[in-house]
């Protein structure tokens, strides 16, 4: 049986998780042991009477931003108990998540993130534990929750025997640089609109044609940032032949 990967979330709002991965698939690994989920009240490390947790930035401005003594409190409680795991924090400042990277952390024991609010968390902090800021793409959210159950689908779905077959995740998109191809089911006519005929042809080796050059096609014409990428890819490995 296959390690227990393990996931430690720091956050305001605990009752926000397992959520969605409370269900479906990732769920079922959750009941079966495949992975595991803790959550930490920063309340729980709050100051006075009240469990304050934020105060005012220093040089003015909007909104409040997380205590240095606070998250410093939470997160070495979570890295005494788990030395071992990577500690992120959510942030719309950090490294663009990509698949990579996920399946980088899938492939190790588990994931420590602190999830961000207000106007954020006091810098100080985050260079003290070498936070690694990450963030799921260019937009606001109210809070890291949202992110950090974004991240723990990415990974927890990668994990052996929560997906199933192997196969399905390297036709994905993202997996080889690009886009995963479109996909057809039956009917094989809907609303006089046929299925591509290659699929139903019987023939895998010229399904599989069709499905690159399909997703080749479709990265060129709606991520030509990932395209490109995925040209300087295959430049490198040609030169390294």
């Amino acid at each position: 049986m296959s390690q227990t990967w393990h996931s430690k979330v720091l956050t305001l709002f605990p009752e926000m998780f397992p959520g969605p991965l409370g269900v479906s698939l990732a769920g079922q690994g959750l009941k079966e042991g495949l992975w595991s989920l803790e959550t930490v009240n920063l309340r729980d490390h709050g100051i006075d009477r009240h469990a304050t947790v934020d105060d005012a930035p220093f040089g003015g401005g909007p909104g409040m931003v997380m205590r240095p003594d606070v998250a410093e409190a939470a997160l070495s409680a979570a890295r005494d108990a788990a030395r071992d795991l990577p500690m992120l924090v959510t942030s719309p400042r950090g490294m663009l998540l990509n698949q990579a990277r996920v399946r980088e952390l899938a492939a190790g024991p588990g994931v420590i993130i602190l999830c961000g609010r207000f106007e954020g968390i006091d810098q100080r902090v985050i260079e003290a534990h070498d936070l690694e800021e990450v963030s799921v793409g260019d937009v606001i959210l109210s809070g890291g929750e949202p992110a950090a159950l974004t991240l723990l689908d990415a990974c927890v779905r990668l994990l052996p025997g929560v997906m199933g077959k192997e196969a399905s995740h390297r036709e994905e998109s993202f997996e080889a640089g690009l886009l995963e191809h479109s996909q057809y089911p039956q009917p094989r006519v809907w609303n006089g609109i046929e299925a591509p005929e290659i699929l139903a042809s019987g023939h895998h080796r010229k399904i599989a044609e069709w499905r690159r050059a399909e997703a080749e096609k479709e990265t060129q014409r709606r991520r030509p940032d990932l395209w490109q990428n995925y040209l300087s890819q295959l430049a490198l490995q040609k030169g390294k032949k």
